[in-house]
């Protein structure tokens, strides 16, 4: 058993993109109620008692991001964690590359942080909510043609312990995983020459997520998180 999630409401941004799916599964298994918040259309059939659905939503727009919020507590009745797990990664050097990369990164990885947690802090518990963000070692070393990419993980992170502070005095935590490369399909298909046995499990990174969101982590806030191990 992991820490317990047991009757948690916990909404997770890029809720239909391999992570973020998994660790809406992986929750509901621990006793959670998961929203799953996405922009493109969810998988039918994925809806249940405890798992409520949320396609096509923008969440670079804080009108759709408040609106997916209040339908959770509608559903629900409450919102105990927001789980930030939207974002993309493009490869692209700025010599020969297209600037308007830079735009997208910002735009995926780090306004979609932005407008749901501002959409999510007027619904979270008091004392006792929880913000998990998905970061990137990435955001503080940057290899060649991940600039862009590296710049808007950089944001999500400095985002993480501002809010952190903001927050502090209500008793919610705001805290941040930083996977290195993660283990999903859509990455083995893209670096067919690495060798996966060195990337982590999305299994692994959920562990970490469901030990910042649980009450157990309540003296945790502002923290960046590596998670790059194996085992």
């Amino acid at each position: 058993m992991l820490c317990s999630l047991e009757n948690k409401v916990i909404a997770i941004t890029g809720g239909f993109g391999y992570l973020g799916s998994q660790v809406g599964r992986l929750a509901t298994a621990e006793g959670a109620k998961v929203a799953l918040i996405g922009r493109r259309p969810a998988k039918e059939g994925s809806d249940g008692d405890n798992v409520l659905t949320l396609s096509g939503v923008d969440l670079t727009d804080l009108n759709a991001a408040n609106g997916a919020m209040a339908a959770i507590v509608n559903r629900f009745g409450k919102l105990d964690a927001l789980v930030n797990a939207a974002g993309a990664f493009r490869f692209e050097r700025l010599d020969i590359g297209d600037p308007a990369v830079w735009d997208q990164m910002y735009q995926q990885n780090l306004k979609t942080a932005v407008m749901s947690r501002k959409a999510a802090l007027g619904h979270l518990s008091s004392p006792g909510g929880r913000i998990v963000n998905v970061g990137s070692i990435a955001s503080s070393k940057a290899a060649a043609g991940k600039g862009a990419y590296a710049a808007s993980k950089s944001g999500v992170a400095r985002l993480t312990e501002s809010l952190a502070e903001e927050v502090q005095a209500r008793g919610i935590t705001v805290n941040a995983v930083l996977p290195l490369t993660i283990d999903t399909p859509q990455n083995r298909m893209d670096m067919p020459q690495a060798d996966f046995s060195k990337w982590t499990k999305p299994e692994a990174i959920a562990k970490v997520i469901f030990f910042l969101l649980s009450s157990e982590s309540g003296a945790v806030t502002g923290a960046l998180i590596p998670v790059s191990g194996t085992v």
